[in-house]
C-alpha cells in the first residue's frame, strides 16, 4: 500500500501545478469557463430561448438571462427528471441531488449531469487529496482505508431518474478502482435505514486500518462514538493508530471542534470543503488559515450579488474582478448541469483576492443549519400553523436557535414562543409541531430519525409582552423592526432568556 500511496502522491502533485496556474490567471480561467458553458448549451431549449449563439460577453449574458431561484428553474428540472433531453443541458440527466425544500415542496432536486460529476465532483475529490498532500507531503492516509459517510438513493417512480443525497450519488458513480480504499462496501454506505446502517458501518470498519473519514460533522460523530462504544477504546487514535484526517463540510465546524478533539485524540488534521448539491465551490488549501480557496475550473461560472441588490427589481451582480474584501455577497452560479444564474442561497465574504479565498457567512434567508437540517422560516411557519390548527392555539411571536451537541446532550432546536392563546397541552403541541417540521423538511426529518442527531424541539412558553420587552431593551421598537424568526447562533435566544430569567 505504501507504493500505491507514493504513486498517488506523484499524480496528485501534477494537479497542484494546474491549481497554481489558475491562481495566477483567475479572470481568464473563469472567462474560458463562461464561454464553454454558453457554447455547450447553445442548442438546448434554454440556450435557444436566450439566444446563446449570439452572446459574446458576460455583460450580454447578464442582460438577457435573469437571476433564478429554485422555484424559477423547478419546471425545467421536473421535465428533465421525466426523461426530456436537451432542455437545460445537452442530452439527458439521470441523477438529482435531494436537499431541503422550499415553501412549496418538501425537497429540492438539483440536477447532477455527467459533466458535473466528472468535471466538478470527482475533480474536486481529487483536488482535496492534492492540496492535502501538498500541505502534508509525508501523509500516508492513502495507504489505509477511508470511511465515506453518505446518504441513500432511489429511482423515481415510473421514471429513469435517480434521486438521493449528493454523497450517495457520488459514491454510486465512482469508478471501481476508487472503491478500493473506501469502507464499508457501497451497498452498506447507501442504505436508507440509518440505525442498521450505523451498526454495519461500525461492524465493517472496526478491524480495518482506518486513516480518514469524510462527511457532515454530526453524522461522523455518531459513527465515531459508536465505534468507540463497540471497541471499548477511549479515542479513535487508540482504535485506529494511523487515523489522521477528518474532511468536513455542510455546516459550521466551530461547534464540533472540541468534540472531535475529544473523540479522535491528538495529531488529527481537519480539512473543510464547501460541497453543495450544486457543486464543489471551495476547499481549504492552506491549513494555517480558516478560509477556503474558490475553485475556478470546475465548470462553474461565478457571479456575486451585493446584499443591497438582493431585493432590487433588476439586481446587478459583479464578477471576480470587482469583489471587495470583507463585503458580503449572495452567490450566483451557472454550471455544467444546467443551473443558469442560479442563486444558491448562501452568502460569502472574500478573505483574500490573491488568490481568491472565501468564507461562508450566512444564507440569503433566515435559517437554522446546525447539523445539516437547513431549516428555513417557511418550514417553521408552516409547521407552527399545523400544530396550532390541531391544538386550537394561536401564536403571536416566536424565535428559535440551535442547541449544539455537547457531552451531555444531543443537538436540538430551542423555541421561544409567545402565545396569544396557549395550547391545552404543550407536549401535544410539540409532537404535532415536530412531525410537521419532518413533513416540510426532509433534511430535518433525516436528522430527527430515532433522535440520533436531533432530539425533539425544546419549547418555552413566554409571557405576553416578552418580545416587546426585548425589542424595547434593544431600541428595536417601531414598524420597521421585526422579531428575528430563526438564527444559526444563540445570541438572541440567550438575550431573551436572560431578560426573562428563564
Amino acid at each position: 500500500m505504501a507504493i500505491i500511496s507514493s504513486i498517488a502522491s506523484w499524480l496528485l502533485k501534477r494537479r497542484i501545478h494546474e491549481i497554481e496556474l489558475y491562481k495566477k490567471y483567475p479572470y481568464q480561467v473563469q472567462y474560458e469557463c463562461f464561454i464553454n458553458l454558453i457554447q455547450t448549451a447553445e442548442d438546448t431549449e434554454w440556450g435557444v430561448r436566450y439566444d446563446y449563439k449570439n452572446i459574446e460577453s458576460v455583460a450580454e449574458f447578464r442582460k438577457r438571462v435573469p437571476i433564478n431561484s429554485y422555484h424559477d428553474l423547478e419546471p425545467f428540472f421536473n421535465r428533465v427528471r421525466k426523461g426530456e433531453e436537451d432542455v437545460i443541458w445537452p442530452g439527458s440527466i439521470k441523477w438529482f441531488a435531494k436537499s431541503s425544500g422550499t415553501t412549496s415542496s418538501k425537497s429540492k432536486f438539483i440536477p447532477v449531469s455527467d459533466d458535473a460529476l466528472e468535471e466538478c465532483h470527482f475533480k474536486g475529490g481529487k483536488d482535496m487529496l492534492a492540496v492535502y498532500h501538498e500541505a502534508y507531503p509525508d501523509a500516508e492516509f492513502l495507504s489505509g482505508k477511508t470511511i465515506g459517510v453518505a446518504g441513500s438513493t432511489e429511482q423515481d417512480v415510473g421514471g429513469e431518474a435517480y434521486t438521493g443525497d449528493l454523497s450517495a450519488i457520488i459514491m454510486s458513480n465512482l469508478p471501481i478502482w476508487a472503491h478500493f480504499s473506501k469502507v464499508p462496501k457501497l451497498s452498506i454506505v447507501v442504505m436508507d435505514e440509518w440505525q442498521e446502517k450505523l451498526e454495519k458501518i461500525v461492524e465493517h470498519t472496526i478491524d480495518e486500518d482506518i486513516r480518514s473519514i469524510s462527511g457532515v460533522p454530526s453524522w461522523m460523530l455518531v459513527i465515531l462514538r459508536r465505534a468507540l462504544e463497540v471497541s471499548g477504546k477511549s479515542t479513535i487514535k487508540e482504535l485506529w493508530p494511523n487515523f489522521e484526517l477528518v474532511v468536513h463540510g455542510g455546516v459550521s465546524f466551530a461547534p464540533y471542534v472540541k468534540q472531535f478533539e475529544e473523540v479522535c485524540g491528538p495529531d488529527i488534521n481537519y480539512q473543510e470543503v464547501y460541497n453543495a448539491s450544486e457543486g464543489i465551490i471551495a476547499m481549504q488549501d492552506d491549513f494555517s488559515r480558516d478560509d477556503m480557496l474558490l475553485m475556478l475550473d470546475y465548470g462553474i461560472f461565478y457571479e456575486f450579488l451585493p446584499l443591497d441588490e438582493l431585493h432590487a427589481e433588476k439586481p446587478k451582480t459583479i464578477g471576480l474582478e470587482d469583489v471587495v474584501l470583507g463585503k458580503t455577497y449572495a452567490l450566483v452560479i451557472s454550471t455544467n448541469a444546467g443551473l443558469w444564474r442560479y442563486m444558491i442561497g448562501d452568502t460569502v465574504v472574500f478573505t483574500s483576492i490573491n488568490p481568491f479565498r472565501i468564507k461562508i457567512n450566512g444564507r440569503t434567508k433566515s435559517f437554522i443549519n446546525a447539523v445539516g437540517e437547513e431549516l428555513v422560516v417557511e418550514n417553521a411557519d408552516q409547521a407552527l400553523l399545523h400544530a396550532c390548527e390541531f391544538t386550537n392555539a394561536v401564536i403571536s411571536e416566536y424565535t428559535a436557535a440551535p442547541v449544539y451537541f455537547s457531552d451531555k446532550h444531543k443537538a436540538a432546536h430551542e423555541w421561544l414562543i409567545e402565545f396569544e392563546k396557549k395550547p391545552d397541552d404543550i407536549e401535544v403541541f410539540n409532537e404535532f409541531f415536530d412531525n410537521a417540521l419532518k413533513m416540510h423538511n426532509s433534511d430535518y426529518e433525516a436528522k430527527r430519525y430515532h433522535g440520533m442527531i436531533l432530539r425533539e424541539p425544546i419549547i418555552h412558553c413566554l409571557p405576553k409582552g416578552s418580545f416587546i420587552k426585548w425589542m424595547a431593551k434593544n431600541d428595536r421598537l417601531g414598524g420597521q423592526y421585526k422579531v428575528p424568526r430563526l438564527s444559526n447562533n444563540r445570541k438572541i435566544v440567550e438575550e431573551i432568556k436572560t431578560l426573562l430569567e428563564l
